[in-house]
């Protein structure tokens, strides 16, 4: 999957929770957040709020559906407000999807 396609996926499913989501999609997703809030930051910090505001639902969708590719519960990203254990959370992000179909659905196509 690459750039374009991956964050096209992730705004339409802008509040979709649920399904799976395979690696590039989620990284290219979260690749794309980190740039545009670095650029809003040097713009203004107002600029920046409203950004990291509008990302907020679809980046926790993309990484709900990032977890149900590896079998995982979208509750598991609340780890990311533990410090240090946060660590695991993203070494779960990183894994390989289940290549069968798990609780969540069938894999994601290509």
């Amino acid at each position: 999957m690459d750039f374009m396609t991956a964050v096209k996926t992730c705004f339409a499913k802008y509040a979709d929770f649920s399904g799976r989501a395979k690696r590039p999609e989620f990284w290219w997703f979260v690749l794309l957040e980190v740039i545009v809030l670095i650029v809003a930051q040097i713009i203004h910090p107002y600029v920046y709020l409203i950004a990291a505001l509008g990302f907020l639902v679809p980046v926790l969708a993309a990484g709900s559906r990032r977890l149900h590719d590896i079998g995982k519960s979208g509750w598991f990203q609340l780890l990311g407000l533990i410090p240090i254990v946060n660590f695991y959370l993203l070494y779960l992000l990183v894994q390989p999807g289940q290549p069968e179909s798990n609780a969540f659905g069938a894999p994601p196509a290509a």
